[in-house]
Parts: structure tokens; C-alpha cells; sequence
């Protein structure tokens, strides 16, 4: 924390402070006692920026503050709609480009604190990113740190605002963003894996055989939920609810030190569920230690009050109700959220106060900061992972997510963990939890969630046989993408700059970019348009709308091409997701690992590349736990791609060394190209060509320092169009008359126009014309 501004980036009067952090980043604050706040604050954590150039115009009543991007005017006095107004130098909206005190904001939107109980859309705080080029947070009601690390209110009266006059740099004003309120920690690597969720009372043998059937059925999951069942609940009533509790049920984990321990030696991580809304109570193992420490007689048995304003509770809370069980193997804490938003200490939000000590807690022997808890406001970012509630089981659900996950990026909340496939109600659907599941794998946290009935549970194999295979197929990607998504991770802590994001981060300028919210980026190399909607069932595949920018666009798995410029209707089977490669993406991932959950560096790359473009990538590793990535141990490793000259460059690993394999090898993968071959030094590679996924595959072998690979290559020219609509076409539950006369006429391989026009004198469905077109024109 550097909470204190440079002096010479101060203008202030009796009653007034302005802090021009950057040229387009202002604190605005008044305080008719002429006292101001110069510590941090729960949101606001740094203060010390570089000063930019800016000039001062004043007199008796008004004064004005210029600079590069913003023009603030300031009639002097109380702040108020008349007084303090501030524009955007740009032109980046006809009539709401000038913040005025308290006056609306327009904002893209930011987040939310919880999609509990919600089917469908819900209403979102907002954001710091808008298309009217400014946005404002109000911290006039935070709290702020103390230096005994403890939590006070602020005077009251005073206002305390920060504006963000960023225009269209929307990814500029993120990175300032965390600059002011801190950067999200980088997770440990093993929380990108699958994560086991379900509110089931299991007891140690039903987990145990539960996980060692995912591992002969070759499904991995790296971290291990247990929800609430974990301690003792069926309580003597005069304790009141069975919610909170410490003390694990020996009934149904009679060695819970050993099932943790079984549980990590087998690769996963470990978390548990905590509801702490009740205190503590006489029937805990812990409850005479905290009586004690607290002051309270144990022989009375009285409820210990939750309350996290009390710095003795909060002490004894983590030393004798958690380190014990961290000490058997706890790795982080669910925190269920009931507490309400009140505390004893007006003003106070206690979520906040449990996600900032959780995380300040677990972090205390130099491990990362981790928790699972819900959002509690900007800043929230540097706690994660977020919990975003008991979502309710439905296509309405699984459509607001992707748009609600892009968004949140826009106040900084990169790493939102959703209930996959939904938490209770509704009803059996294998299509809508196949395809929830497959946002999952591209979604920040996938985690398998379902509640306490027989027969909600996430099972690949409680499916159709279809379901069941596409599930396992997608959920071993997921662990294969890590070294990817790991990489992602440290853009997020070092650049400030989320996995996710909506697609007007990199397209500001373009309509477009706002006209398809459940469409985002997924990385540097990756866009996702995510299935949201059943499929046509005479046609047995499901439409998404994707706005592809311009350039050549692949698709992940079959590499069929794409020219961009333009909206189109994508359509995939239940096997398939919307996931598109840009020309030239570089992709790592790490080869899958037979009945494994080991997320470690691999020994083995599969290095996807697509073709089209130049471009580089470094992918990051390193400890995958400790924090000595913040002294710059890690280790790089660059491959660059040059498509002009038809090379790619591996380059020798950079840095710590030795936090890699003793040896790795490597498989280049390049899809959406014809086929052709690779050499290396003047000598061809041995390769195979799958005309399925237009894919060639070479294995490099060993790879410790640099090689430079010739690709003797070309972009598809989607040779396959025929059999992909034989395959359609033999699918589809349509006259067998129409298949035939459909074959013949997209067989003569007419002109796009001319194609059009006579699809649409067949007057078939919209869907049957707009499969075919992008099955044959794009």
C-alpha cells in the first residue's frame, strides 16, 4: 500500500482537495472542516503515480484543472451539480461526455454481489468503463485501514471521489484501475483445473470411491470442494441451526486429517465450506479454547457472537477455528455468505471484512492470497476467487452468464466461479447442462456445482451416452488448456489486464463490438461466442450470432476459416463449442494425462498454431503456488511466428530453469492449414495430416534451447466443405427428396450470390439457409 499522493499532484483550498493521479484519473474531494483522508481505504490502496503534466487556471471563485485529456472547472464551495463538472477532451459523445456531481452515470456496467435465486438477467452496479468516456467511484463511505491493519469509518460529511476520464483506452483505465486499488494475486495453478462441487451429505468412503471412479473413467479434477456436511450439523436444538459449525462429522469422516491428506496426494486442492453467520457454540470441538480466550465461561455454554468489528474475535476466529484444520490440509475457505450486510460497526459490510482477512490470512505463511467468496464492491478483485451463488438451473441462467462474466471485467473482477450447470430447480436437461459445461471449460473458474437431491448431480455419466462423452472430451481440455489460461493468470496480476473480456476492449470504435454482450475474449488467442440456446431439433445443432473483426478467424477444434468483417450465424453440434483462434494465435497447451489430476509444468507441450498472421507469445511459469513471482522468479518461454517468412521460432527458455521438467517435449499442432510439412536445420520432420480438423502434427521431440521450424505450409482452403455437408445434411431430420436436391445444388460450388438467391427461392427455414451458407461461403 502507498496511499499518500504525491505533493506536487495536490491542488487544495480550505475546504478542497483535487489529486491528479494521471492525466485522466482525478480524485475529487470536499470537506467543509478542511480535513482530508490520506490512508487507504478498503477500495483504494495506492495513491502514488507519476505526475502528469497539467496546468491551473484560478481566481477567488473558480478554478480550473487541464489536462492532455480531461478539463475540470470548479466553481468553489460544497460539491454539487452546479459547481463541479468535468469533461472528456474527445469526441466520444454528442451530449454525455461531461461528468457533472452527481449526476447519472452510463456506464458499461461492472458486476453484482450474487446471481442467488436469480433465472435470468439481473440488474448490475456499475462499471468504470463507459462509452461516454468517463465514470466515477464514490469512496466517500468506505472504511478506512488503520496502520494496526484494523478498520475505521470516515468522517462524516465528507466526499471522496475518484473520476476516470479514460474515453475509449478502456483497457488503460483498467490497468489504472488496479494500480489504484492493488493488482489481482496470481492463483495457484491448480485452481484452473475442474473443481468437484455438490451439496451431498457424502461420508468418507462415497468421496473416496467418488473420486477414484472420476479417475478410472479418466476425468480429472484439481480441486476438491466439500460443501457444508463436512462438520457436524444435526445439532441439539437448543443451539439453534445446524449452518455454522467447526467441528467435522466424525460420523461420516471418522479420519478427517487422513481423507484431506488422501485427497491432496492424489493432486487436488482442498476447500470447505463455512457459513459463520451463527458464532460459535457450545457443542464445538473448539468452543472452551475461544470461550476462554474471549473471556466467556465454557461451562455456560453461551453463544460467541459472530462479529467481525471485534479485533479479538477476529484473532481467535482464524487460530483456533481454522489453522487447525489448515494444519491437516484445508488449502482456502468457501465463504458462504449469510451474514447479512449490517455489523455492529455502522456501515461496515462483514463480507468485505471476511474476504479481506481470509485472504490476508491464508497469505500469512507466504502463500497466495485465496479464497471462494461473493463480490463485496470494487476491489473485491484482489480476493478471489468470486462465488457468484445458487444459480437456478435454466437456459435463462446459462445465457446471462457469459455476458455477466465479460462485464464484470469492467470494475476489475476477473475471476467469477459460476455454479456449471446450475444449482437447483428446473428440471433434467443432458443438452443445457452439456453445453453449460462447455462454457465451464471457457469460463474463468469451472466448477461442477448441484445441490442435495438424488438426482441433480454433475456426473458426466448420469447423461446420455452423447452428453457423457462430450463432457469427459471438455473436461479434460480444460486441464489441457492451463498452461494457456496459467499464462493468462500472469498478464492478470502483472499487466492488469483480465482472462476474460468483453469484445469492445479491443474494438472500441466498432458498433459492433457492443452488439454481441455474450460474445468476449478468452486470452490474447482466443474468442468465445458460447452456445446459449437449445438446438434445432431437426437439425441437431444449435446457433449463436458471433461478430468476427476483420481478419482470418479459425475455428479451435476443426480449423475450418473464416474471413471476418462481418455478423453471421454460427452453428455447432452438441460436440462443438463457439471457440475461435485469430490468424497466428499461439496456443500452449499441456497434452493430456491419463487418470491423472496433475496440473503440474508439463513434460509435454502441445503447441497450437494457427496460421495467417505474424505473432508472438511468451508463456509464464513458475512455482505455481509460492509468491516468489513477485521477486521475478519465474521462467518464459517466447515462440514467435513469422508468417511471412513461414517460420516459428522457439526460443531458449528465459529465467528460472529449473522450475521446469528435466526434460520437455514438445508436439507442434497447425491448424486450419493444407497440408504440407515442416523441417528443422534443412531436414523434414515426420508429420500426419488429419483432414478432419485440417490439422498437421509434428513431433519436435526434446526442445531445451532454440530452434527456428520452416512451415512448408498454406491457410485451409476449407477443402472438407463437401464432407462437412454430407455430414450435416445426412444428420438432419429433413426429406430425404430436399437432401438430395440440397447435395446436387451446393455441389456446383455457385457464387455466393447466386447461391443466396436460390436457397431462398427453396423457402426453406432460417436455420437450414443459414447452416448451409456458413457451411459453404464462410
Amino acid at each position: 500500500m502507498k496511499p499518500l499522493a504525491r505533493p506536487e499532484a495536490i491542488v487544495q483550498g480550505d475546504t478542497y482537495r483535487f489529486t491528479v493521479l494521471t492525466s485522466r484519473l482525478i480524485r475529487l474531494e470536499y470537506a467543509a472542516d478542511g480535513r482530508f483522508e490520506d490512508r487507504p481505504t478498503q477500495t483504494v490502496w495506492n495513491r502514488d503515480f507519476p505526475v502528469p503534466s497539467f496546468r491551473i487556471v484560478e481566481d477567488e471563485t473558480e478554478l480550473q484543472i487541464i489536462t492532455e485529456h480531461v478539463h475540470l472547472h470548479y466553481t468553489k464551495g460544497p460539491f454539487a451539480s452546479n459547481t463541479l463538472y468535468i469533461d472528456v477532451l474527445g469526441n466520444f459523445s454528442t451530449y454525455y461526455s461531461r461528468y457533472t456531481y452527481g449526476g447519472p452515470l452510463r456506464t458499461l456496467k461492472g458486476t453484482a454481489r450474487t446471481l442467488d435465486h436469480a433465472d435470468g438477467e439481473i440488474p448490475l452496479e456499475e462499471g468504470i468503463i463507459s462509452r461516454q468516456g468517463y465514470a466515477a467511484i464514490d469512496d466517500s463511505a468506505s472504511f478506512v485501514l488503520t496502520e494496526d491493519h484494523f478498520v475505521e469509518p470516515r468522517q462524516e460529511g465528507a466526499q471522496d471521489i475518484y473520476y476516470f476520464g479514460y474515453g475509449h483506452d478502456y483497457k488503460q483505465a483498467l490497468k489504472d484501475f488496479y494500480r489504484l486499488t492493488g493488482p489481482t494475486p496470481m492463483l495457484p495453478r491448480q485452481v484452473l483445473g475442474n473443481w468437484w462441487s455438490r451439496y451431498w451429505r457424502y461420508n468418507e468412503k462415497e468421496y473416496k470411491d467418488l473420486m477414484t471412479r472420476f479417475k478410472a473413467e479418466d476425468v480429472p479434477f484439481s480441486v476438491s470442494v466439500i460443501d457444508m456436511d463436512w462438520h457436524v450439523t444435526d445439532i441439539p436444538e437448543k443451539y439453534g441451526s445446524g449452518w455454522t459449525g467447526y467441528t467435522w462429522n466424525r460420523d461420516l469422516f471418522p479420519d478427517p486429517k487422513g481423507f484431506l491428506q488422501w485427497l491432496k496426494a492424489d493432486d487436488r486442492m482442498v476447500t470447505l465450506n463455512l457459513h459463520p453467520a451463527d458464532g460459535v457454540r457450545g457443542f464445538e470441538e473448539s468452543y472452551e479454547a475461544m470461550a476462554v480466550a474471549l473471556g466467556v465461561d465454557p461451562d455456560t455454554e453461551d453463544r460467541i457472537p459472530f462479529d467481525f468489528s471485534d479485533r479479538d474475535f477476529i484473532e481467535h476466529y482464524f487460530t483456533k477455528l481454522h489453522h487447525p484444520h489448515e494444519a491437516d490440509g484445508v488449502d482456502f475457505w468457501w465463504i458462504d455468505w449469510q451474514q447479512g450486510a449490517n455489523s455492529k460497526m455502522k456501515g461496515l459490510d462483514p463480507l468485505w471484512m471476511l474476504n479481506h482477512y481470509h485472504a490476508l490470512d491464508i497469505a500469512r505463511d507466504g502463500n497466495r492470497p485465496l479464497i471462494f467468496s461473493r463480490y463485496a464492491g470494487p476491489g473485491s478483485h484482489r480476493y478471489p476467487v468470486g462465488f457468484s451463488g445458487d444459480t437456478l438451473i435454466s437456459w435463462a441462467s446459462l445465457k446471462f452468464q457469459p455476458y455477466f462474466t465479460a462485464t464484470a471485467s469492467n470494475i476489475g473482477y476477473g475471476w467469477w466461479s459460476h455454479d456449471i450447470g446450475g444449482h437447483q430447480r428446473g428440471e433434467k436437461d443432458d443438452e443445457l447442462s452439456t453445453r453449460w459445461l462447455q462454457y465451464g471449460v471457457f469460463s474463468p473458474i469451472m466448477r461442477l456445482h448441484s445441490t442435495m437431491s438424488i438426482f441433480n448431480g454433475k456426473e458426466p455419466w448420469r447423461y446420455s451416452v452423447e452428453s457423457e462423452q462430450v463432457m469427459k472430451k471438455y473436461l479434460r481440455l480444460r486441464h489441457q488448456l492451463v498452461p494457456y489460461i496459467y499464462t493468462m493468470n500472469a498478464r492478470n496480476h502483472f499487466d492488469g489486464l483480465p482472462l476474460v473480456s468483453p469484445m469492445y476492449y479491443e474494438h472500441p470504435e466498432d458498433e459492433l463490438a457492443y452488439a454481441v454482450p455474450n460474445q468476449y475474449y478468452f486470452g490474447t488467442e482466443l474468442m468465445v461466442t458460447p452456445i446459449v440456446e437449445p438446438m434445432n431439433p431437426n437439425l441437431h445443432v444449435a446457433a449463436t450470432t458471433a461478430w468476427l473483426p476483420d481478419g482470418e478467424w479459425f475455428d479451435f477444434f476443426t480449423g475450418h476459416r473464416y474471413t471476418g468483417g462481418k455478423q453471421m450465424r454460427l452453428f455447432r453440434k452438441l460436440e462443438d463449442q463457439g471457440v475461435l483462434a485469430k490468424a497466428g494465435a499461439i496456443v500452449p497447451l499441456g497434452q493430456h494425462l491419463e487418470h491423472s489430476n496433475a496440473l503440474h509444468n508439463p513434460e509435454h507441450l502441445e503447441l497450437l498454431v494457427f496460421p495467417g498472421a505474424s505473432n508472438q507469445f511468451t508463456l509464464f511459469e513458475d512455482d505455481s503456488v509460492g509468491v516468489a513471482h513477485r521477486d521475478g522468479e519465474n521462467v518464459e518461454t517466447a515462440f514467435e511466428l513469422d508468417w511471412a517468412a513461414r517460420t516459428l521460432t522457439i526460443a531458449t527458455p528465459f529465467g528460472k530453469r529449473e522450475l521446469l521438467p528435466s526434460q520437455r517435449n514438445i508436439t507442434l499442432i497447425l491448424r486450419g492449414v493444407n497440408e504440407g510439412h515442416v523441417s528443422r536445420d534443412g531436414n523434414v520432420l515426420p508429420s500426419q495430416y488429419d483432414h478432419k480438423t485440417q490439422s498437421l502434427s509434428v513431433e519436435l521431440g526434446q526442445v531445451s534451447e532454440t530452434q527456428v521450424l520452416s512451415l512448408q505450409v498454406d491457410m485451409s482452403t476449407n477443402d472438407n466443405r463437401m464432407e462437412r455437408l454430407y455430414t450435416f445434411l445426412d444428420q438432419a431430420e429433413i426429406g430425404y427428396d430436399l437432401k438430395d436436391r440440397l447435395y446436387r445444388l451446393l455441389s456446383q460450388r455457385l457464387e455466393p450470390v447466386n447461391l443466396m438467391h436460390q436457397l431462398q427461392a427453396l423457402d426453406l427455414e432460417k436455420d437450414l439457409v443459414d447452416c448451409l451458407l456458413e457451411i459453404m461461403l464462410f
